[in-house]
């Protein structure tokens, strides 16, 4: 997933205030990509794998669950930490490289700016709630492009490490966007899913366009 810096919310009866969650900055990016290669942070032993993008059957099913922890789900973690950071992005699901398991990574802030950098294997969304926002987002199987889509300011997730110790990840903001953004990729969903109409139509136009799409537009829904 990637956003931009800004949103517009839904109008609701006293809504309060909400600050506009910031993308990453691009120094920010580097100084990751930086800690990533020196291995203070995970992704340093991971590859980069090459990106499903949409169209591609890996991201339209549900993803099944992992039922074996060990050197090979750690392996997976981080070749997903490290084709995320490449990509630039703050999260990213493991059938988005063409796997159909459970797990995903991020590595994004919320609205006051505070990181979070984590993994779940098995993640169910047990909570989204709170005020509800429409705000830009994006996705690196949809690379350029992005759409308002609505989504709870507040999600809580729970799931496992990687050593099969469960986990439970609370996120507010733009962080709560990115697990609900994640969670919907494991169950066969993009954020075009959640569009109807001229929004939907205008989204799927741009991205069998797109230079990425070339050579392969069949697998895109024409509109």
């Amino acid at each position: 997933m990637w956003t931009s810096a800004y949103r517009d919310p839904i109008v609701l009866p006293n809504p309060g205030t909400v600050a506009a969650p910031a993308r990453p900055s691009r120094v920010h990016q580097d100084r990751t990509l930086a800690a990533m290669r020196n291995g203070s942070i995970p992704g340093a032993r991971g590859r980069v794998r090459p990106l499903t993008l949409l169209g591609d059957a890996a991201l339209a099913a549900p993803c099944r669950e992992v039922t074996e922890f060990g050197p090979e789900l750690a392996a997976l973690v981080e070749d997903l930490f490290a084709t995320m950071y490449a990509a630039r992005g703050v999260g990213l699901a493991a059938n988005q490289v063409g796997l159909d398991l459970r797990v995903f990574v991020y590595d994004c802030p919320d609205d006051e700016d505070v990181r979070h950098l984590g993994h779940l294997v098995n993640p169910r969304l047990v909570t989204a709630d709170g005020l509800l926002f429409r705000g830009p987002e994006g996705c690196l199987s949809l690379p350029g492009l992005e759409a308002g889509v609505e989504r709870h300011d507040r999600a809580v997730v729970e799931g496992f490490t990687v050593a099969g110790e469960p986990v439970t990840v609370e996120g507010t903001g733009f962080f709560a966007r990115c697990l609900q953004h994640e969670c919907d990729h494991l169950d066969g969903r993009l954020y075009v899913d959640h569009l109807t109409g001229r929004r939907r139509r205008k989204v799927l136009r741009q991205a069998a366009r797109a230079p990425w799409n070339r050579g392969r537009a069949a697998g895109i829904e024409q509109v």
